[in-house]
Order: structure tokens, then sequence, then C-alpha cells
């Protein structure tokens, strides 16, 4: 995982136990490191939001989401932290690939997988074929992969456009955040300590999981985690 910001500093948020009961590794051997010291740092959604101030950033708690999906954070998805304990992020906005200035609203409806990305971040690079195949299997099915670039600069959008062509990635979007204000909110959360960092969003907008560090997206354990996600957007 690349990590230029520093780590963030706070209170456990999640109990690392069942974290440490998961096997059976390939990718996310590395990513499981990096979530053990994350859970260290865990933060509360009580914190001040990118701006500094506070927020309003709660949903209900969804005790059915958080066991049926802990169950398939297994494998190569075993550093996924399922949480479903009532996070929002409200405060969080972004270029959409259109334009437009939005926010995590705009995928609403659908269980989204929000990867926050740069071309600088090796790991990203690694992991982009596999959201693109995964987006290819599940896009028509109710399941949005939104990858947001968090390349800075006047030539962010270029390098991640060229990155993009490169790799034949026509499936994913280009939304982006130049100002890396999206990541600093992640940081105070203590979701991510560096890239890629990923969210899971329930069809409401409400954090089903979250995973600091690369996985890989399009493998059996991927796919069963992603169509238990759906399953339990169709039964809410």
């Amino acid at each position: 995982m690349s990590s230029q910001p520093s780590n963030p500093n706070g209170n456990d948020r999640e109990d690392g136990a069942n974290t440490a009961r998961k096997k059976g590794l390939s990718i996310g051997a590395a990513a499981a490191i990096v979530v053990a010291i994350a859970t260290a740092v865990w933060v509360s959604n009580g914190n001040n939001g990118g701006n500094g101030t506070a927020v309003a950033n709660s949903c209900p708690a969804n005790p059915e989401v958080q066991t049926a999906l802990d169950e398939k954070a297994i494998g190569d998805l075993a550093a996924v932290q399922v949480t479903a304990k009532g996070a929002r992020y409200d405060e969080i906005s972004f270029i959409h690939e259109n334009g437009e200035e939005v926010g995590f609203n705009a995928f609403e409806g659908n269980v989204t997988l929000v990867n926050f990305w740069a071309t600088w971040c090796a790991p990203c690079r690694a992991e982009m074929p596999e959201l693109e195949a995964l987006q290819k299997d599940y896009g028509d099915k109710g399941f949005t992969v939104a990858t947001i670039n968090l390349d800075i600069g006047d030539d962010g959008l270029t390098k991640a456009q060229k990155f993009m062509d490169e790799e034949n990635l026509s499936q994913l979007p280009l939304h982006r955040d130049p100002t890396f204000d999206a990541f600093e909110v992640l940081k105070k959360r203590g979701v991510a300590l560096g890239l890629p960092a990923t969210l899971v969003l329930g069809p409401d907008g409400c954090e089903w999981g979250v995973l600091a560090g690369p996985a890989a997206w399009h493998g059996d354990d991927a796919k069963e985690f992603v169509e238990a996600a759906l399953a339990l957007a169709e039964e809410s």
C-alpha cells in the first residue's frame, strides 16, 4: 500500500478478533498487516469532517449486514473490516466524470465499492484491472465500482486518463478529487493510512465495510462477498 499522508491517531474502533481468525490470504496478506495497524489507530465516526466542522454522519446500525458480510470477509478479502455501524460520508465531495461536483449520494440505490487510487500508487495500479473485471461482471446487477482518482496538480487528470487508456479500463469511471480533501476525511476517520483505500456502501449510502490496502477484487472470495451484499440489498 502506498502512503504519502501521515498516519492518523485515535482510539480503537473495531475488534480485531474477526480479522485474526480469518485465513487463506493471497494478495490480501500484506493488506492484513496494514489493517492490523489501522485497527490500532481506529477513530470514532464522530470525528470532524475535512473542513474542521462537525458533520452529521449517522445511519442506523445494521447487525444483519454486519453478520452476513463478516462471514464472507475471508480469504482474499480477509482484510476487509465489516462495519455497518452507522457511518456516512456526507462531507466528502469529488468531481464526477461528467464534470459536476457531487458526493456519495450520486451512488445511492446501488451497492457501491468506492476505491480511492492514484497513478503514483503501485498497489492501486495493480488492482485496477481486477476492479474493471468486477464492474464488468456486476455493473448491471445493482452494483457499482466507483473509482476516485487522487492525482493532484495541473497534470493529474492527464496522468489518470493516460493510465486508464493504456490499461483499457473502459468500465471504470474517472471520478477525481485533485484537492486530496477526500483522503484527508478518510484519514481523520481512521479508515485509511495510505492508498488504495476502499469503502463498501449500501444502497442508502451507509458504510458497510472498509479496506485499507489492495485486494484480489475479481477472485472467488470477492465475488461471494459482492453477491452477499447484493442479496442483502434486495432484502432491505
